[in-house]
């Protein structure tokens, strides 16, 4: 088999690439080793915390035994699945703040700009308010990607919102629009009451197309013949096959997997390569470095009236919104209810926001377990931009094997500061007049986790991946040493081979990167057909004009 273009991986970049490409009319072959998305598990979105935690959905993936969090390995999902991790996700869209790419720019991913970016956001999104406000001059109106945004039904959602303006926050009718600081309505890539994924975006459109198809299974390496990528070797049925690349190779494998694979073909730190027998074919120290991610904490509150979404925490209710949802695409079956959201700055002197939030109307866990016993609200908060920095290695020179994920949590003293700002300004903000008709006892950390120590303790025990990994294969310019792609996405050291995903990211971005990583996507497709980049934007963002000497 072969085609002009073969992608590895079939998740939020890689299936943008098959729309793009084979629009283009070039013929593109997308390798997944996950199944089909089909079932009420991925399409639901009240049923996100599923498929996350199940095998045949996620690679599974956890980290080595983090030192600064009590020796925990936290869980770092995977999609393993037609849409990758779009179709198992929370489904929260956020596009980063501007100044995430202004500085990616800054660090060499040249013609990565906010200016340089905007255009393609808006060329993948069709946007719609919900009736809640926005800025329809920022937001595209006809991408194959649906942006909405719940109903907000529950007064809780705006009980957040006014307490956070009561507090002496700015207050965001569209936080991926001019406005990023301050609370308001949360967005999600739902549409018509089903998840909207990459690959209902995307994938399945591209494939209607007799120029795109998908091969099933598991990429094992790029095939390189004279510095040249030429291939990908994959492994169905027991048995090796290549497929074949006229034009180029795309890793678009994940943040944890297209390192992986770099190393498996023989690119990444020369050392690492020979510690496992594999024939160096770019010495590369930066492939599987830089690896980031986000972390946060669930800040509990009881309610002292009945009407959060405990009520419906029974096998009951849960069929019956599942037997709504099935037949009719409404109801709570139909949002992911993360339906309010706030982002802010720590403190003074920084100038845009580093701290943010998700707020659900029930005190559970991501991942739906350990719901409390009782009404409770909560708020998911965490700082944006570690400093702390990992790295994905091999465990072995064997594709089947998962490669070794170490995130160095919490390993500076500003991640401990951060955390523990995060847990007092949460409850500034749940103590506001706005809550006072619903507020309880603080559920977690509790009222008497008060001093650094235990606000320390608590963090270390109870501090959880919010799933953004990225960074490992860094873009950058060519004579950066640490750099493994250039702003084109080509791999440094080999030719016809580039990546394409979370792992090209040089510094995490604002919030949650499934957006980031669709851009990623749209943008790759014309640097991989040859076009000229869409014409930069003169959108300019709203910054606090007090950031300097202010914290709200």
């Amino acid at each position: 088999m072969e085609a002009d273009f073969v992608i590895v991986g079939a998740g939020s970049a890689g299936c943008a690439m098959a729309y793009r490409l084979s629009e283009a009319g070039a013929s593109v072959l997308v390798i997944e080793h996950g199944g089909t998305d089909a079932g009420p598990f991925i399409q639901m979105p009240a049923a996100l915390s599923y498929p996350m935690n199940m095998p045949m959905y996620d690679w599974g993936y956890k980290s080595e035994p983090e030192p600064h969090l009590n020796n925990r390995r936290l869980a770092c999902p995977r999609g393993k699945v037609i849409g990758g991790s779009s179709s198992i996700n929370g489904m929260v869209y956020v596009r980063g703040h501007a100044r995430d790419f202004d500085t990616w720019a800054e660090m060499g991913a040249d013609g990565w700009s906010y200016a340089d970016v905007l255009p393609y956001y808006k060329r993948m999104e069709t946007w719609h308010d919900g009736g809640h406000g926005g800025d329809p001059e920022w937001r595209g109106k006809d991408g194959p990607l649906h942006v909405s945004r719940g109903p907000r039904e529950n007064p809780l959602f705006q009980a957040f919102v006014d307490a956070g303006q009561q507090a002496g926050y700015e207050v965001t009718g569209d936080y991926n629009g001019e406005k990023q600081e301050g609370f308001g309505p949360m967005e999600q890539t739902v549409w018509k009451g089903r998840r909207w994924s990459a690959a209902n975006a995307y994938l399945k459109p591209a494939m209607k197309r007799e120029n795109c198809d998908i091969v099933r299974g598991l990429a094992s390496r790029v095939v390189m013949e004279n510095g040249r990528a030429t291939g990908v070797e994959l492994v169905r049925g027991g048995k090796k096959e290549i497929i074949r690349a006229r034009r180029e190779v795309v890793l678009a494998a994940s943040s944890i997997n297209s390192p992986k694979l770099l190393m498996l073909s023989g690119v990444g730190p020369a050392a690492h390569l020979a510690e496992h027998g594999i024939e160096v074919v770019a010495d590369r120290p930066g492939v599987g470095a830089n690896l980031q991610d986000h972390l946060e904490l669930y800040i509990q509150q009881a309610s002292l009236q009945p009407i959060t979404l405990y009520k419906h925490w029974n096998v009951f209710s849960k069929g019956l919104i599942g037997a709504q949802w099935l037949f009719t695409k409404t109801g709570l079956g139909a949002s992911n209810q993360f339906e309010s959201a706030a982002f802010i700055r720590s403190n003074p002197g920084v100038e845009y926001p580093d701290i943010q939030y998700h707020f659900l109307p029930i005190a559970v866990r991501y991942d739906g377990q350990a719901a409390a016993e009782g009404h409770g609200f909560q708020a998911h908060v965490g700082p944006m931009r570690s400093p702390s920095r990992g790295a994905v290695t091999l465990r072995s020179d064997k594709p089947e094997d998962a490669p070794v994920i170490r995130f160095n949590y919490m390993s500076h003293e500003k991640d401990w500061e951060d955390f523990r700002k995060c847990i007092r300004l949460t409850r500034e903000i749940f103590g506001q007049d706005a809550f006072k008709p619903y507020s309880g006892k603080e559920i977690q950390p509790g009222a008497d986790v008060q001093t650094d120590k235990e606000l320390n303790d608590f963090i270390a025990e109870h501090a959880e991946s919010a799933y953004h990994p990225c960074g490992t294969c860094r873009m950058g310019r060519a004579d950066d040493k640490n750099a493994v792609v250039d702003p084109e996405g080509r791999v440094i050291g080999v030719d016809g081979l580039r990546v394409a995903d979370s792992s090209i990211f040089p510094q995490i971005t604002n919030g949650n990167l499934n957006a980031p990583s669709i851009m990623v996507g749209e943008k790759m497709s014309d640097h991989l057909l040859g076009k000229d980049a869409l014409p930069k934007a003169n959108d300019h963002p709203w910054i606090h004009p007090a950031w300097a000497t202010a914290q709200r």
